[in-house]
């Protein structure tokens, strides 16, 4: 456990930072929002579709201070934190928009500052300026603050009841023999800690693959190691313990539990200090299909998982009190990614599925005062409706150009030609998905459940047609909705 001058001293630094940030704020108002998510839930593509449509003017209706032309123009500055790396905002467009490609996904914490000029809803001649602060970091990061306040004994005993339940319990299957060859209370071992942390890494990675699509899987930076990777930081693993006590010195036990308080200094109090506990707005990502086609254990998994996220933020109404001291998060979106691989009839149930999985942990949030919402969106829309005929009926098809080298059943795709696709229906009702039905989707063509394994084809980004002015908007669905809900009031 933090001890408790540690904490107190963490506390009066971010106190500090609070009191300077609050400061620049008055002369320069600013939100500071964090768009995350689990891996592969498009964040990348969020924050370029998010800051292309404002700085080019694209079609956002629901987003009133654009739809109602109130917003003179939006326009990069260079960020204020420099040792940060910035978010490459040209690159990705540069890959959506001329290679028709997907950017790279997030790997590390970036930033990009917009500043936004508009006229106050309540009139009056003068500009007024808001600057958004847009930070992307990885959702696993997230699933790493709760170690902070855990010993390395209790995070073993939590890692290992989860290798050992669902389809962990085969995944685990090589760490769990190695495993049982190890004595923590024996002497120091460079070589079987290497081996065990790297069974240990093989395993989250095989529970993160499509197949099982398994959500809760701290320590993050396992996955996605960067330039710690090989670090004493990043080579430790679960032991079997017989006690919570510290370990001997010089024993094997000893040895992990450094490493693993050398993870939390290392990795996860700068990324909290400096990151983390700064923001004021967040948007976190969700690839609820994904979960939804790898079937209950990863559903049951994703709400574990987002649950956790949620208990790691700072919630609350925005006080003068909170701003001056500990800025807390007022407001939080949680968006089902990926809705143009549905027929839009099937939107408001994507929307529906996720409400219900983050329903407990969002009550908690909403009692503290914070303000939350979910939403179905694509933030970069790859496909188009169609009606297609077939024999006597005609089904609802989404219509796009799938990736090169995708399959479905025999057929692999080139990369060039368009197909229509019937991506089924999700059910009316959530509530079958949490009571032991396997089955997410019913078969449109046959009308009964589909028994097969279910995948969506990944589709290449559109071709964009140029607008008057020049430039492509992003197509979307619902991106309009999510900028309502994080940043129209701070318009208004």
């Amino acid at each position: 456990m933090i001890s408790r001058f540690p904490a107190i001293a963490e506390e009066a630094r971010l106190t500090a930072r609070a009191l300077f940030d609050f400061a620049d704020h008055i002369v320069h108002p600013t939100v500071r929002l964090g768009v995350t998510g689990l891996s592969s839930a498009g964040k990348t593509v969020f924050v370029t579709a998010l800051v292309r449509n404002l700085v080019d003017g694209g079609r956002l209706p629901v987003f009133e201070s654009m739809a109602s032309g109130r917003i003179a123009r939006a326009r990069l500055q260079p960020q204020p934190d420099d040792a940060v790396p910035r978010f490459d905002y040209e690159s990705h467009v540069r890959s959506l928009i001329a290679e028709r490609r997907w950017p790279e996904s997030t790997r590390r914490v970036s930033e990009l500052r917009l500043v936004i000029e508009y006229q106050s809803s309540t009139g009056g001649a003068r500009h007024r300026t808001l600057t958004l602060d847009i930070v992307d970091y990885p959702g696993e990061w997230l699933l790493d603050l709760p170690l902070l306040a855990t010993s390395y004994a209790e995070w073993s005993a939590h890692a290992l009841g989860l290798s050992r339940a669902g389809p962990r319990r085969i995944l685990s299957a090589a760490w769990h023999a190695h495993l049982a060859g190890l004595d923590p209370e024996g002497p120091e071992d460079e070589q079987a800690t290497l081996n065990a942390a790297r069974l240990f890494t093989d395993y989250l990675r095989a529970c993160r693959g499509e197949r099982y699509a398994l959500s809760l899987l701290p320590p993050g930076r396992f996955l996605m190691p960067g330039d710690l990777a090989g670090s004493p930081a990043l080579t430790f693993a679960p032991l079997e313990l017989s006690n919570e006590g510290p370990g001997p010195r010089g024993s094997l036990r000893s040895m992990m539990e450094r490493r693993f308080e050398a993870y939390k200094d290392v990795v996860v109090r700068p990324f909290f200090r400096d990151h983390f506990c700064r923001l004021d707005r967040q948007i976190v990502l969700v690839d609820v299909l994904a979960a939804l086609n790898a079937g209950p254990d990863a559903l049951k998994d994703l709400r574990a998982a987002l649950a956790a996220i949620l208990a790691c933020f700072r919630t609350g109404r925005r006080t003068l009190a909170s701003a001056l001291f500990r800025p807390r998060i007022d407001r939080i979106l949680f968006a089902a990614s990926k809705a143009d691989h549905l027929h839009h009839t099937s939107h408001d149930r994507l929307e529906r599925i996720l409400a219900r999985i983050t329903e407990r942990a969002c009550g908690e949030a909403k009692f503290a005062g914070a303000r939350i919402d979910v939403v179905a969106l694509a933030a970069v829309r790859a496909t188009r409706e169609a009606m297609i005929s077939r024999r006597r009926d005609t089904l609802q098809a989404i219509v796009g150009v799938p990736v090169a080298s995708e399959r479905a059943g025999a057929e692999i795709f080139d990369g060039e030609t368009e197909v229509a696709v019937f991506p089924g229906e999700l059910p009316g009702d959530p509530e079958v998905l949490f009571g032991g039905i396997e089955t997410a989707f019913i078969g449109l063509a046959s009308g009964s459940p589909l028994e097969a394994d279910y995948r969506f084809l990944r589709f290449r980004p559109p071709v964009l047609q140029a607008s008057g002015n020049g430039t492509a908007g992003l197509p979307h669905i619902r991106l309009d909705r999510a900028l309502q809900f994080l940043i129209g009031d701070r318009l208004a």
